[in-house]
């Protein structure tokens, strides 16, 4: 009974000591030798933690990406600090203006004994451009004229398969000069479209539609169905043009891609036919309502 009394207040002070005391009795703990991969921690649950308290706007962070790039850093052309000497600051070659010709037509229509051409022309990049723009076509006989509706616009893209332009175009046929605005693009099922409108000084609109698609039979041969249409807002009996639709053009041609498909020759057949008064005005005029022909030429771009 003593042993145990005289035992008492030893374990009520170590008991006392431990209870108020447990951060200095973990200060005092030797952990280095415990193994920590065994802990098993995926059963606490963190949702009630407060961290609100906690005051971020002390924390520097001015080490972590982003900010002030570092003295030493690589300069954005990669030049490193070093001058270019005699030769200017390079560019990417995709912001350089450049320049091509395309020869959509160049061909000879035997029924109608004429050459027939589309020629365009441009310069720019591919964000920007200023075009050019000639279609017609020559008699090679009698009086040998050239009938031409040419064009300069500038042309710019408004999506990913369409593009805009605007400008002004001159028409031999007529003897007029017309403000135009169009747009050229892609449509459903890879069929090239475009429609322009050209306005004249008096007064008269004129809208022409088109639509071509490349069929690939292999790597060379492509045939390639076209068509056209013509449409004008009011009648110009001097010049055969009634109000309304005008006239249908139609051809298919077979061409044979050669050296590297820049240079397309090829064989074809062409229909036009008048539509609505237009076809009573030709009659009155003694001229053909429909016309039909076979045709041959060359393609090509550079």
């Amino acid at each position: 009974m003593k042993t145990i009394k005289k035992g008492l207040p030893f374990i009520g002070l170590s008991s006392a000591v431990l209870l108020t005391s447990p951060l200095a009795a973990a200060a005092e703990m030797d952990i280095s030798d415990m193994d920590h991969s065994r802990m098993h921690m995926s059963s606490m649950d963190h949702s009630s933690m407060d961290m609100s308290g906690m005051d971020h706007g002390d924390m520097d962070m001015s080490g972590m990406q982003g900010g002030e790039p570092p003295a030493d850093a690589r300069s954005p052309d990669y030049s490193n600090g070093v001058g270019y000497g005699e030769f200017v600051k390079p560019v990417m070659m995709g912001s350089l203006p450049t320049w091509g010709i395309s020869v959509d037509d160049l061909g000879y229509q035997f029924e109608d004994d004429q050459i027939n051409f589309e020629i365009e022309g441009w310069y720019g990049d591919d964000s920007s451009r200023l075009r050019l723009r000639t279609e017609g076509h020559a008699a090679t006989k009698d009086d040998k004229a050239i009938d031409s509706l040419s064009s300069l616009a500038y042309w710019q893209p408004l999506g990913i398969f369409w593009n805009g332009e605007a400008g002004v175009a001159y028409n031999t046929e007529n003897d007029k000069s017309a403000l135009m605005a169009g747009i050229a693009g892609t449509a459903p099922y890879f069929i090239e479209t475009d429609a322009r409108a050209y306005v004249y000084t008096d007064g008269q609109v004129q809208l022409d539609l088109g639509a071509e698609y490349e069929g690939r039979l292999d790597q060379h041969w492509v045939v390639i169905p076209e068509a056209g249409l013509t449409v004008f807002s009011k009648d110009d009996t001097d010049n055969n043009i009634t109000k309304g639709f005008n006239e249908l053009e139609a051809e298919v041609r077979l061409t044979y891609e050669m050296l590297s498909r820049q240079l397309s020759p090829y064989v074809g057949f062409s229909y036009e036919t008048a539509l609505g008064d237009t076809r009573d005005l030709r009659r009155q005029n003694n001229e053909d309502v429909d016309t039909s022909s076979v045709t041959a030429g060359v393609k090509f771009w550079f």
